[in-house]
């Protein structure tokens, strides 16, 4: 639980040190987003992911509007400029980069936990089987397509408006 505290808090926080480090303002309602996706999967592991159904979906839609954000985000911000930001494009590598990271993380998890059952230490990371994970990268998905929908307005203070052409 203290590693989870410790990892939300840290996740908490990276809105203030990305707007001292690039030139970027967070709205507020970001940064409780942010915050709060952080907070349902450290809640989660006080007994809400065993206990209540619907947690850990919730848990994975909030985390994955927050990644596919950020992969939307970097995908408009072209360094150049120079590339056309279609939306099939933009669909196809929002969906797939937030898919991948939520594959990646599901591997992960379950390699932890079979680390920890293998050397007799409790789990920092609890897999549920693979029923679960499928599970969650649907709602990782779910998160991308909230993004793709209604993150181009919501998220245009992150990107510089000159080079996000559609």
């Amino acid at each position: 639980m203290i590693v989870n505290g410790a990892l939300s808090l840290t996740f908490g926080s990276l809105p203030r040190y990305l707007e001292r480090r690039y030139d970027v303002h967070f709205r507020p309602w970001q940064r409780e987003w942010i915050s709060t996706a952080a907070l349902v999967h450290t809640l989660g592991m006080l007994g809400p992911y065993d206990r209540v159904w619907w947690w850990d979906h919730l848990a994975h839609t909030l985390s994955g509007v927050v990644f596919a954000g950020v992969v939307d985000v970097v995908y408009r911000s072209d360094v150049d400029g120079e590339r056309h930001v279609s939306s099939r494009s933009r669909t196809a590598f929002v969906a797939g980069i937030t898919f991948g990271l939520g594959f990646v993380w599901e591997v992960f998890e379950y390699i932890v936990h079979a680390l920890g059952d293998r050397i007799g230490f409790d789990p920092l990371l609890v897999h549920y089987g693979r029923l679960d994970a499928v599970g969650d990268l649907v709602f990782d998905l779910v998160g991308a397509m909230i993004v793709l929908l209604f993150g181009r307005d919501r998220l245009s203070n992150l990107v510089d408006s000159e080079r996000d052409e559609s």
